[in-house]
């Protein structure tokens, strides 16, 4: 059976060479008559593919030698809780709300301190980004008022296809971002961060492992709240290198082959241009058309997630009926938003973009004296 065009926004589309390679290793893995799957996590082996993994992702990723690097389970979800429970020293911390899950990480900090909304794009129905110079007014405001522990963002929204194009500045305030949708997609000056979070599965590997990179003095004394359970204890997961539990294995070692084919790739600045080009055709599209609009704010557009829709829900559900007939599978909108949504991550490969343009062409044509209403 021949693969479909792969949109889904995570889990998402996995590089064909990674999935034919762990395929050629899955029931014996580098002659040792096992797979990695039944593998110990302590294992000279299994240390040696943790290792490696990491090694990879410092490399391409550029990750001072400051930061630890973690490989979690729970999601970024489960990141909500922890980031208070680390670093909420205070009892106060700024939130920039661009989207659903910037709001829900909000909503989890607010269980264990005064989380305070620093600026918001509800208004607009999450079409935009909050302007960089409102951001960094809030935040010397609040610093002013009473200091922040930190200051979080969702530097890409899946649901909503924006992304910011520059971080603001917090000064002194450490940096904190959930970076799953666009994680590996482009260049990212960790050091500007105190944490980046990713969940893998949506530009990294599979579903079920998280990616934590915190910089060390910030979690050298501890969780900031004693309730913090060990799980969550950053410090106590650096210290043993993500094993406090059965770490995901499996997840790990796939993790690193994407890693790895990123690099071979030629790194993340290879991936962005890939990954701008995708985008372009797309919105190209989008913004000569007549029935197709673009959601996001021009200015805010991902270039990991696309949103659209032609405004009429019936033919919205149409479009994504005869792209799934056509083996264009994921287009579908998030349940919160509907219309369309096409993520085209590191994986997607151009020539599965260039038949969703074509298909969107068709699509209007067969619709043609139908406008897409504001």
């Amino acid at each position: 059976m021949a693969r479909v065009h792969n949109f889904n926004a995570g889990p998402a589309a996995l590089p064909v060479a990674v999935l034919e390679e762990v395929q050629e290793e899955l029931v014996d893995y580098a002659g040792n008559g096992l797979s990695v799957l039944e593998m110990s996590h302590r294992s000279p082996s299994f240390m040696a593919i943790y290792e490696q993994a990491e090694a990879t992702l410092r490399e391409v990723l550029g990750i001072p030698e400051d930061y630890d690097v973690l490989f979690l389970s729970g999601g970024a979800t489960l990141e909500f809780a922890a980031l208070a429970m680390n670093l909420m020293r205070t009892g106060r911390a700024g939130y920039v709300v661009s989207g659903h899950f910037s709001k829900v990480a909000m909503d989890e900090g607010a269980r264990y301190g005064e989380a305070l909304c620093l600026a918001t794009g509800e208004d607009e129905n999450f079409t935009r980004i909050p302007q960089k110079a409102e951001i960094e007014g809030a935040i010397a405001r609040e610093v002013a008022a009473g200091g922040l522990d930190y200051v979080h963002i969702c530097q890409n929204n899946t649901i909503y296809g924006t992304m910011y194009q520059a971080l603001p500045e917090t000064g002194d305030v450490p940096l904190v971002a959930d970076v799953s949708s666009c994680f590996l997609s482009l260049p990212l000056d960790v050091a500007r961060y105190g944490v980046i979070y990713a969940g893998a599965q949506k530009n990294a590997g599979p579903a079920g492992v998280t990616v934590v990179i915190c910089r060390h003095d910030l979690i050298a004394h501890g969780p900031a709240l004693g309730i913090c359970p060990a799980y969550l204890d950053w410090r106590t997961q650096a210290m043993k290198q993500s094993m406090l539990n059965t770490p995901n294995t499996f997840g790990i070692y796939v993790c690193g082959k994407v890693f790895e084919w990123v690099r071979k790739m030629g790194g993340l600045e290879v991936m962005e241009a890939r990954n701008r080009k995708k985008a372009s055709m797309l919105y190209d599209v989008l913004d000569q058309s007549a029935l197709f609009h673009g959601v996001a704010n021009p200015a805010d557009r991902s270039i990991a997630n696309v949103t659209f829709s032609t405004n009429i829900p019936e033919l919205d559900r149409e479009f994504v009926s005869e792209a799934a007939r056509a083996g264009l599978v994921g287009l579908g909108g998030h349940r919160l938003v509907g219309g369309m949504r096409a993520s085209i991550y590191n994986a997607v490969p151009k020539a599965s973009v260039e038949r969703l343009c074509g298909l969107m062409k068709e699509f209007e044509e067969l619709h043609a004296g139908t406008s897409a209403t504001e």
